[in-house]
């Protein structure tokens, strides 16, 4: 068992040795980035095609992850492996395209063909490498150089801290564009319909009840017919909206037991209601819905929803959001 233990503690100081590394190694690429980021960003946010993304071996890995974060964040990218290029591959790479070429050493061969034929197309080409007298970086209009670092691997030569350096500094390209793009949350959803992600970008409209489903009262209707009509509609609340059908308050259960007396049937849905409710648009996010609902001491289970004249255009329960796999 001591062994063991011993082992566990071991696993542990490598796995943090490790991360410290490679934190290190970040930092340390934070920290060189000068006018040649600014300079690629500006070819890449110019191109009317797509950005063409190209590795070899654990750099063609990061290269891929690369090209997808381009592609969901609103810049159109694929990845190309550098030897099926020299294959028949350079098909796919056209006047109006970049490429941003990863290799550490900036000498893999297998690049060689692919860094031919931006140049011979005249087409923008980026490298990152971490050698700035290198082929590629000799070869490409900017050269993102990558700081000399540690690997974290023991021996020095498992790509490491350079493949996380290669990682982070394509998200922080990708990020840049869309910035410069001005790419929306809305946009990013048509790329990400699907899963967890894809229902927190829904909209609340997508998801709200409407029509004859909203529960509404006018502030002098009896309480025993509110009573009633929040029964039918079955929210747990009523919205009371004025004679120009603006949303003025709410009565909840909880409105309900502070008001409960003999005379509660004498009463008008405006006496008993709570002004000011917590509302929100159709456009908003739903995610946006479920923080608005989550973000007093006291959370709540409905909204309304309201147009920008605060007319009631729907309501939203949280049983809406779990079904939807947002709460």
């Amino acid at each position: 068992m001591t062994a063991v233990l011993a082992t566990e503690t071991d696993d542990l100081d490598v796995a943090r040795g490790v991360l410290a590394t490679e934190a290190a190694g970040l930092r340390a690429l934070a920290a060189s980035l000068d006018g040649s980021f600014n300079r690629a960003v500006e070819l890449l946010a110019a191109v009317s095609g797509r950005i063409v993304v190209s590795g070899m071996g654990k750099s063609g890995h990061v290269a891929r992850k690369i090209a997808a974060t381009l592609a969901s964040t609103g810049t159109p990218a694929l990845f190309v492996h550098p030897a099926e290029a020299s294959h028949g591959d350079l098909g796919m790479i056209v006047p109006g395209d970049a490429v941003l070429a990863l290799s550490n050493s900036g000498e893999t061969v297998e690049l060689a063909d692919l860094v031919a034929h931006a140049r011979r197309f005249g087409l923008p080409l980026i490298g990152i490498t971490a050698r700035p007298d290198s082929a590629l970086a000799e070869a490409a209009d900017v050269a993102l150089l990558l700081p000399a670092t540690a690997e974290a691997c023991p021996m020095g030569l498992a790509p490491t801290t350079s493949t996380a350096m290669q990682m982070a500094l394509g998200d922080a390209l990708a990020v840049a564009l869309l910035t410069r793009h001005g790419f929306t949350a809305a946009e990013f959803r048509q790329f990400h319909p699907g899963g967890r992600l894809g229902a927190r970008l829904r909209r609340v409209r997508d998801l709200m009840h409407s029509g004859d489903a909203v529960p509404l009262a006018a502030p002098d209707m009896p309480m025993d017919r509110a009573l009633l009509l929040m029964t039918e509609k079955r929210f747990g609340c009523l919205g009371v909206v004025d004679d120009r059908q603006r949303l003025v308050g709410i009565i909840t259960d909880g409105d309900l037991r502070r008001a409960i007396g003999p005379d509660l049937f004498a009463r008008r849905a405006g006496e008993v209601m709570t002004v000011s409710p917590r509302i929100i648009g159709p456009d908003a996010l739903a995610a946006e819905a479920l923080h608005e609902m989550n973000a007093r001491s006291r959370p709540i289970t409905t909204l309304f929803v309201v147009d920008p004249a605060g007319r009631p255009v729907g309501i939203l329960h949280v049983h809406d959001l779990l079904r939807a796999g947002i709460a």
